[in-house]
Parts: structure tokens; C-alpha cells; sequence
């Protein structure tokens, strides 16, 4: 962990919310460049600061530095979601997962995301 993986998160996470960094920087109560600074790692955030960025992310710090997770916001949904399941239908989804052979779950994916387009369009 290093400068460049704060900072290259703080941009990930920026872009997927759409918001530049002058704004991110201002939302903070920071000067117009100092996710910039960061970004670009010139410096790293104070603990305090870390903690800003992370609630205006609505993500946890443990969320910011796990490598694995691509889409924190989505992951934090997907757990709201989940959390509202009976521990019944909690053990249901998990069977179903358990169960699916990774092919059919990844065609399944696939098709719910064609007929959720077209039903878009």
C-alpha cells in the first residue's frame, strides 16, 4: 500500500460518482487542489481527512483499501439488499449460489443484463 494506490483509488472512486476534484476537494472543506495533490502523490491525506473522504463515499476504510472490491458502492447495496432477507430466504440465496454451476450463473447474469436493456430501450 503506497501513495499511488491512495491515490488512484481516491480517482476511482471519484469517477465513478462523476465528480471532479476540485469538487471533492471543496465538499471536504480543502483547497481547490488537494485531492489533486493527493491523486498525483504529492501528499497523503491526514487520518481525519481519510476518514472525510471515506463518509463522502459512504464506504468504510476497510471498503477503501480492499483491493478486491472494484465497486464498493455497488458491494454496500448489494449488502443493504441482503440484510433486509429473512435468515429463511438468506440460506435459500446461498444454496441457489452454492448450487449454480459458475457457467450458468455467469449466462444467467448475462441474459438478466440483455433483458434489462431492452426493456430500457
Amino acid at each position: 500500500m503506497d501513495k499511488k494506490f491512495i491515490g488512484e483509488r481516491i480517482t476511482n472512486l471519484r469517477m465513478k460518482k462523476d465528480i471532479s476534484e476540485r469538487e471533492l476537494s471543496l465538499s471536504l472543506g480543502e483547497a481547490h487542489n488537494y485531492i489533486y495533490s493527493i491523486s498525483s502523490g504529492k501528499i497523503l491525506p491526514t487520518m481525519e481527512s481519510f476518514l472525510d473522504i471515506c463518509d463522502y463515499f459512504e464506504i468504510s476504510p476497510s471498503d477503501f483499501f480492499d483491493e478486491q472490491t472494484e465497486n464498493p458502492f455497488l458491494t454496500r447495496d448489494i449488502l443493504k439488499k441482503l440484510n433486509t432477507l429473512s435468515e429463511k430466504n438468506l440460506s435459500l440465496l446461498l444454496e441457489i449460489m452454492e448450487a449454480a454451476e459458475p457457467n450458468f450463473m455467469k449466462s444467467f447474469l448475462e441474459f438478466m443484463d440483455r433483458f434489462r436493456s431492452s426493456n430500457e430501450q
